[in-house]
């Protein structure tokens, strides 16, 4: 593929199949008021952080765990922040947000067994997994969007969360063959049981969500990365490097990992080399138990 031809894989129109899936569990596939009023916050130049602290009020359950996150070894803070409004001026509205999301999400994986080869709180296992690595990936390169990746991590896979819940039964069948088929890739039994994969679930749910654009991209392209125009591709390949590290750890589901081997190509995109990633890989295991006692996994 050309890079002139590489915009139009940003023309997107949702399957059919998933419109009418997100439809069905409109009920579930919510994120909590909370967090959508923040997400606006972000974009208001007005709003200050006493703005956010009103609004974190209404729920403070999500307020105790945004401060347990803020305040763990994950940020490394010199003393304890007691209240939103000081969380944002110490980290920026943007990653009292993701916390915010994050803090959210466990909701969509409480679903538990289905049929008797996928346990949804595997896959949240992995998301964490994959969040912590991303966020490792993002710190070791020095950009600005360690709090980003980390939510991108966790989102990925977020598609997966539509399909069990819309499709029971036809996704109870897809675990059956991909556990009798170990060849077959994840993508290929959804396309043939589902009608589409859980990259086109997940972006719909994020387009739903009014998610930023880049976290779209990640849903949909973390798997292919180098589809995306250049301009697009940091965030999805750290991704799809983190994705790979996660399942080598051997933590939570990771039948969606198609290689456990990052393409050469991608590395030279983030202009990292092997010794690098595998200096992060080195430091996952511990990371991964840190970050799954903060989201009580």
């Amino acid at each position: 593929m050309t890079q002139q031809e590489l915009p139009d894989v940003l023309e997107w129109i949702v399957p059919p199949i998933v419109g009418a899936s997100l439809d069905k569990i409109r009920h579930i596939a919510t994120l909590p008021a909370v967090a959508h009023k923040i997400m606006s916050l972000v974009n208001d130049v007005n709003a200050t952080a006493k703005d956010v602290n009103k609004i974190m009020a209404a729920d403070p359950a999500l307020c105790a765990r945004i401060l347990k996150v803020v305040n763990s070894t994950f940020y490394g803070l010199p003393q304890q922040i007691a209240s939103i409004d000081r969380a944002v001026m110490l980290l920026g509205f943007n990653a009292v947000k993701n916390i915010a999301i994050a803090a959210s999400l466990d909701k969509l994986f409480r679903t538990t067994k289905i049929g008797s080869h996928f346990d949804a709180r595997d896959l949240w296992a992995h998301s964490i997994a994959v969040a912590t690595g991303a966020r490792a990936l993002a710190k070791d390169m020095r950009l600005a969007l360690t709090d980003e990746a980390f939510l991108a991590g966790l989102i990925h896979d977020i598609g997966i969360t539509i399909e069990m819940q819309a499709c029971p039964q036809k996704f109870a069948d897809m675990t059956e063959v991909l556990a009798s088929e170990p060849n077959l890739a994840f993508r290929q039994v959804e396309e043939r049981v589902l009608g589409a994969t859980h990259e086109s679930f997940g972006a719909a749910l994020c387009r739903k969500w009014q998610f930023p654009l880049k976290l779209e991209h990640v849903v949909r392209f973390h798997h292919k990365p180098m589809l995306l125009p250049e301009s697009d591709r940091v965030l999805p390949a750290i991704i799809h490097v983190a994705d790979i590290l996660a399942a080598r750890t051997g933590i939570g589901y990771t039948r969606t990992v198609e290689t456990v081997q990052v393409d050469q190509q991608i590395l030279n995109e983030l202009d990292l080399s092997e010794d690098d990633i595998e200096a992060v890989a080195d430091t996952l295991p511990d990371a991964i138990l840190e970050t799954q006692q903060l989201f009580n996994v």
